[in-house]
């Protein structure tokens, strides 16, 4: 049984990580190479990893979307650590509009055009900081989908994960609110109808032996005579 639990824990604890892992913001520190635009078929189940269409085009099977090419700065353990590395990262750039996740994109264009401005070689590089969520797939070609982009001075800037840090202490305060709530439930309300059972139960176990030692006493009286 505990083993049963651990599993079903692990499990859970799982599959929360892979949402928060795709649905919170992350930072890349990225040169624009190209921007361009493509035809993307999205007719099986690969369509979750893109954005909602608007209402007109819901029932597309296939349309437009704007994706930025770039050479990113390695990382690891979350992003935490980064190299002097760098690996080829390609973002799609689509509104989310007010659907899942919430982070209510709609200037798609005027994104796209800042990273047309920051587009530069390798002799001449120009940095910038992609915000972006979602995961890089090549063999289910799944994208990140870009939020914003900024410029910085140089790829050694330090990123400080804000929104992620009060998304987490947040979370943190309510499950604590939460569990403090469960266990004042389950001391007034179910710990004491638990004891009630348990004291219903023992004078229904007592009755049942009693009842057993007078239907003994009464056997023993015939095997007597």
């Amino acid at each position: 049984m505990r083993r049963f639990r651990t599993i079903i824990r692990s499990l859970i604890f799982l599959i929360l990580f892979g949402v928060f892992h795709y649905v919170l913001p992350q930072h890349d520190v990225v040169r624009v190479v190209n921007t361009y635009q493509e035809r993307q078929d999205l007719g099986d189940w690969t369509r979750i990893f893109w954005a909602k269409p608007d209402d007109q085009s819901a029932t597309l099977v296939n349309r437009d979307v704007q994706f930025i090419q770039t050479r990113k700065k390695k990382t690891y353990l979350l992003g935490f650590i980064r190299t002097d590395a760098e690996e080829v990262m390609v973002y799609r750039n689509e509104d989310t509009g007010w659907g899942w996740p919430f982070y209510f994109k709609f200037d798609t264009a005027n994104l796209q055009t800042e990273a047309d401005d920051l587009q530069s070689t390798a002799e001449n590089p120009k940095w910038a900081v992609m915000t972006h969520y979602g995961w890089r797939n090549e063999l289910i070609s799944a994208f990140p989908n870009a939020v914003a982009i900024r410029p910085v001075a140089s790829p050694d800037v330090t990123i400080i994960p804000w929104f992620n840090i009060l998304f987490f202490i947040v979370l943190a305060a309510i499950v604590g609110f939460v569990r403090a709530l469960w266990r004042q439930f389950r001391e007034r309300s179910i710990d004491p109808a638990l004891e009630d059972a348990g004291e219903a139960w023992d004078a229904v176990d007592e009755r049942a032996d009693a009842a057993r030692g007078r239907f003994s006493r009464w056997l023993g009286s015939w095997r007597k005579k």
